[in-house]
């Protein structure tokens, strides 16, 4: 049993996550992939993300992304790393980083306190993150925890995004959601990214997804409309509270009061960053 309110490291994932993400919506990562070589956008976002595993080839991204298509993530994999080894990555990802926070956030969050406090508690809660069957997670556990608290941040909210994605695609392969399916049915909750955004981004064609959507309206999940019938709505809500348990380690680490203060403050942060245009309005509209 948690000691934890329900749903409160679901909470804290959410307040952090976007943070996390916003990097690779930013342009300062195509600019800083760029300066070393890496311009294509669909490049730059396999090496950005798979550089902590190393030069690995096609099948890992695929394996550990889950939602691209291979014959897209094959396009540039393993070739990326004959043009920027994965530490060039790397070294380029955290100055993105570095100026995408500055940018979204402004100097006076930067080196605030609260910044400070933080960066301290995300990295607490990481200590209680374990690196069986989690890949992405333990690849990124392996890399220097960066000096400055908001690199720091950014680091930890790494770890734990990736702890839960990989819970996450555990789930996924419990629910027999390929990747399609998956991305079409968690489109249907309403949370999703939009449809044209997703295939132009994972690789996908319009047939993919309409016949992903066949294959759940046949399972009695997705309606002729495209929303989710009542057991469809069950499973998503059941992969979620699955997660929810895979992933709770290290917020009970944390314990209650370090989780709900982590999620005031990444609150916080992520209402400046929404309001400084984190996001395209394409990926989301």
């Amino acid at each position: 049993m948690s000691t934890l309110p329900p749903r409160a490291g679901r909470r804290c994932h959410n307040a952090l996550n976007p943070l996390h993400s916003a990097l690779y919506f930013s342009p300062d990562l195509g600019k800083e992939l760029g300066g070393i070589g890496i311009g294509d956008p669909s490049a730059a976002y396999f090496a950005a993300r798979a550089a902590a595993l190393g030069a690995v080839g096609p099948g890992t991204v695929t394996a550990t992304f889950y939602n691209f298509n291979h014959d897209l993530v094959a396009r540039h994999v393993p070739a990326v790393w004959d043009i920027a080894s994965p530490e060039a990555v790397l070294a380029a990802r955290l100055r993105a980083a570095d100026s995408t926070l500055r940018r979204l956030l402004g100097e006076e969050v930067i080196a605030s306190p609260e910044m400070a406090e933080a960066a301290q508690l995300a990295l607490r809660a990481a200590e209680g993150c374990t690196r069986h069957a989690r890949p992405l997670y333990a690849a990124h556990a392996d890399l220097p925890v960066p000096q400055q608290p908001h690199l720091a941040y950014w680091h930890a909210a790494t770890l734990l995004r990736e702890h839960r994605g990989d819970a996450h695609l555990a789930a996924l392969l419990a629910a027999s959601l390929d990747p399609m399916e998956a991305l079409v049915s968690h489109t249907a909750t309403g949370k999703g990214m939009a449809p044209r955004w997703i295939l132009a981004s994972r690789g996908w064609r319009r047939t993919d997804w309409e016949d992903a959507s066949a294959r759940l309206r046949e399972r009695g999940l997705l309606t002729g409309e495209g929303e989710l019938t009542d057991e469809g709505t069950a499973l998503r809500a059941g992969l979620e509270e699955t997660t929810d348990r895979m992933d709770l380690a290290p917020y009970e680490h944390l314990g209650g009061a370090g989780v709900a203060r982590l999620t005031e403050l990444g609150r916080g942060f992520l209402g400046i960053a929404m309001a400084a245009g984190a996001f395209p309005a394409e990926a989301t509209g």
